[in-house]
């Protein structure tokens, strides 16, 4: 069991790793660097030498080879394979153990099929195009896919000995949901090319309530054959979209803060509160700061990287509440 917690553990830290080197590819318009799947021009590597270049650009004459581009979105590959790979070995593993859980037996195999599943949004997202829905989508799914190898190993730890008031653990499966929604308003706003739709601060566009519309900022679904790359949105609909992200960042803030101050006043759960406290003042700075700085891509990624530290925290409180005695 030893060692497959350690590996348990290493699937952890990779997940994250490849959440947020996906976030800097995204943010640095690289999604496209390589126009097919799962090569890059026709090649495992990226086209460099003379002749390979000249044969790509005939390929794909509508995608002029980009290096650094195409180097960004294959290393991203390269990593989300390792992952799968080490997702594999850990499900063939957990049927080796012998008294485990349900949970450490059943869950690895449900993270083989939803790593399956990443490599096909993985797929979409360079064949429609950037489409925002199957872009956002493979970003919830990579966080899901972070959330589900953390909860397995958090499974396998000696769980709480503190008592767990059943209000709190209510209270906090509510915060948790309500992070996942601000995560997807997130995804959203960025695979739209909302970021900067409000470039001022408190204000939106001069306004505190900005012109909205919404029928047109979350239509899912906008057909197939578009290229969505710097996105297809009006100013009013990109402007709705970052604006109901800031109101989501708002709700979310208050919802820490309360859930903050619950878990400082039990003695047992104090440290989970200045947690709480501390991802969410380092998320709400770096999300400041990258409208105040004109989305630079060192704190747009980083804000990304915040997103996914913040539901981190958020999971290790829920599922230590629930394996703590309810009282």
């Amino acid at each position: 069991m030893l060692w497959f917690r350690r590996l348990n553990l290493a699937t952890v830290v990779l997940c994250f790793v490849v959440i947020v080197f996906g976030a800097y590819v995204r943010l640095s318009d690289a999604g496209l660097g390589c126009p097919d799947w799962p090569g890059c021009y026709g090649h495992v590597g990226v086209p460099e030498a003379s002749h390979d270049v000249a044969n790509a650009q005939a390929a794909f004459p509508d995608r002029p080879v980009e290096t650094h581009k195409a180097w960004k979105e294959m290393i991203h590959r390269y990593l989300a394979s390792t992952l799968g790979l080490l997702i594999v070995a850990l499900a063939l593993w957990s049927t080796r153990l012998k008294g485990a859980r349900k949970t450490v037996r059943v869950m690895p195999w449900i993270l083989v099929g939803l790593v399956m599943f990443q490599g096909a949004l993985g797929m979409w997202t360079v064949t429609l195009l950037l489409k925002p829905l199957v872009v956002t989508g493979h970003l919830l799914g990579g966080l899901t896919t972070l959330s589900l190898l953390l909860w397995l190993w958090l499974s396998t730890t000696t769980p709480a000995a503190a008592n767990a008031p059943r209000p709190l653990l209510r209270f906090a499966t509510f915060a948790l949901v309500t992070l996942a929604l601000q995560i997807f308003l997130g995804g959203w706003t960025s695979t739209n090319y909302a970021a900067l739709a409000c470039p001022d601060l408190p204000t939106c566009q001069g306004k505190y309530i900005p012109e909205t519309d919404y029928r047109t900022a979350y239509t899912l679904w906008h057909g197939l054959g578009i290229n969505y790359e710097h996105g297809i949105l009006d100013a009013r609909a990109r402007v709705t979209i970052h604006w109901t992200h800031r109101l989501g960042a708002g709700i979310v803030s208050v919802t820490m803060l309360l859930l903050a101050v619950v878990l400082l006043r039990l003695r047992a759960w104090r440290g989970y509160g200045y947690a709480v406290l501390g991802v969410l003042a380092l998320q709400v700075a770096l999300g400041l700061a990258t409208v105040w700085w004109q989305l630079p891509l060192a704190l747009a990624t980083a804000h990304n990287a915040g997103a996914a530290l913040f539901l981190i925290c958020l999971l290790v409180l829920n599922q230590r509440l629930r394996s703590a005695p309810s009282i």
